[in-house]
């Protein structure tokens, strides 16, 4: 599959919900990926970019920028709090955030740049033991806390359980976030994010279907 496969399918995806394709971004996912992989994805046009690891993209976004652009770099992995410091100041957005020490970071930090990235939300939204993320019990008062930091709350993210449909999850997500008066919906991957669009996501997250199966060799 190619870039240009998947955003035929962001289209029609959003022809069949009677939404603007203009309201879902396509985040490319990187990590992992071979830097050749990247520059031909980022030389057909693409300036959004997924990324799991702070310290791969440190190593890797500031050259490309450089060599690009102004290119949107956005977290999708579990972020470490003692990561934070870099991680606020490489992407423009963060969609893990999931645990009151992490915000109490990050709101500390927006308040010595006097800036911060846009963020996310984290629900488990399958209550998965092994997983990270808010409990979908507990996402109403941690959104609470969170605005209570004045950081600023774009959405929620979440991955559903691998073994279950993936649209009842995103119905969810949906539902905790319309009822929290927020509009980011960062949901659905390369084999469920024609269901996300239909369930009001507005951030998908594509990686192996754009560059190719990772080797973690």
């Amino acid at each position: 599959m190619t870039l240009s496969t998947i955003q035929s399918r962001l289209l029609a995806a959003c022809a069949a919900a009677n939404r603007e394709s203009a309201s879902v971004t396509l985040i490319a996912v990187s990590k992992v990926q071979p830097i050749e992989r990247v520059r031909a994805v980022l030389s057909q046009g693409h300036q959004v970019f997924g990324e799991n690891y702070v310290q791969e993209a440190v190593q890797k976004w500031p050259d490309l920028r450089a060599e690009f652009g102004p290119v949107q770099v956005h977290m999708i992995g579990p972020l470490q709090t003692n990561k934070a410091k870099p991680a606020v100041d490489l992407f423009d957005a963060i969609h893990t955030l999931d645990r009151p020490s992490l915000a109490t970071k990050l709101a500390t930090l927006a308040q010595s740049r006097g800036t911060s990235p846009d963020l996310f939300i984290q629900i488990n939204i399958g209550s998965e033991p092994q997983k990270a993320g808010v409990l979908p019990d507990d996402a109403d008062a941690f959104i609470v806390t969170a605005r209570a930091l004045d950081l600023p709350i774009r959405g929620l993210m979440c991955i559903p359980p691998e073994d279950q449909d993936s649209t009842p999850h995103f119905k969810s997500l949906s539902e905790i976030a319309a009822r929290n008066g927020l509009s980011g919906l960062s949901m659905g991957m390369s084999s469920d994010f024609e269901s996300a669009i239909a369930a009001g996501a507005t951030h998908i997250r594509v990686g192996s279907a754009i560059f190719g199966e990772r080797n973690y060799g």
